[in-house]
C-alpha cells in the first residue's frame, strides 16, 4: 500500500494576525485571527490607576480564560485562567536588555505546571517595532513582524503577523509575546 500524498496532520507554520482596537481611555484590546479571517483569540489589557500593576488576559474566542499575565514589580508572571495564585504560576519573565529599539527578555515555564525540567524561551526584538523572535534553545519557535503591504512606505503599528512553529503550545507563546510587547 502507498504512502498517502496528503498527510493526515501537516506540520506546518501557523500565521495569526494580531490587529489593536482602543477600548476606553487607556485600555487597548488585541483581536487575534488566523489566515482565513476567524477570530481565535482575545487579549485583554487592563491597568488600574490605583495600582502600578498592568494585567494581560488571554481569552479564547468563546470568552474564557487561558491565560493572564500580570505586571509586578519584578517582572511578568502569567498564570493559568483568572488566577493570580502561586500554585498557578506558569511562567516568569526577567529583562535581560532593554532598549527603545533592542529587547531581550528570558521566559523560565514552571516546571510544576510541565512534566519536564523548567523550560527556558528567549525573546529577542524591538517591541517599538512589533517585531520579535522566541527562541527555546538554538530553535526558532515564533517570529513576530509588521504586516507591510507592497507599495507602502508607511505601516500601522496597530496589526502585525506572528508565524507559529510546529510543536510548540500556541497560547503559551501568545502569552508571551504579548508580555514581551510589554501589554501595549
Amino acid at each position: 500500500m502507498a504512502e498517502p500524498i496528503f498527510p493526515a496532520t501537516w506540520e506546518i507554520p501557523t500565521d495569526y494576525t494580531f490587529r489593536k482596537y482602543r477600548v476606553g481611555l487607556k485600555d487597548r484590546d488585541f483581536k487575534v485571527f488566523d489566515a482565513y479571517g476567524n477570530l481565535l483569540h482575545l487579549i485583554q489589557c487592563r491597568s488600574f490607576s490605583t495600582s502600578p500593576r498592568r494585567v494581560v488576559t488571554l481569552l479564547d474566542a468563546a470568552d474564557s480564560p487561558l491565560i493572564t499575565a500580570v505586571h509586578l514589580d519584578e517582572g511578568w508572571q502569567g498564570f493559568k485562567g483568572y488566577s493570580w495564585e502561586p500554585n498557578d504560576l506558569l511562567f516568569t519573565v526577567q529583562k535581560l536588555a532593554y532598549s527603545t529599539f533592542k529587547t531581550e527578555l528570558e521566559v523560565l515555564v514552571s516546571s510544576d505546571n510541565l512534566r519536564d525540567e523548567k523550560q527556558k524561551f528567549i525573546l529577542k526584538g524591538s517591541p517599538f517595532q512589533r517585531s520579535c523572535t522566541i527562541y527555546m534553545g538554538d530553535s526558532i519557535v515564533a517570529q513576530a513582524n509588521p504586516l507591510y503591504k507592497l507599495k507602502k512606505f508607511i505601516y500601522s503599528r496597530n496589526k502585525f503577523r506572528l508565524t507559529l512553529y510546529p510543536g510548540n503550545d500556541h497560547p503559551l507563546v501568545l502569552a508571551m509575546l504579548v508580555t514581551f510587547f510589554g501589554g501595549n
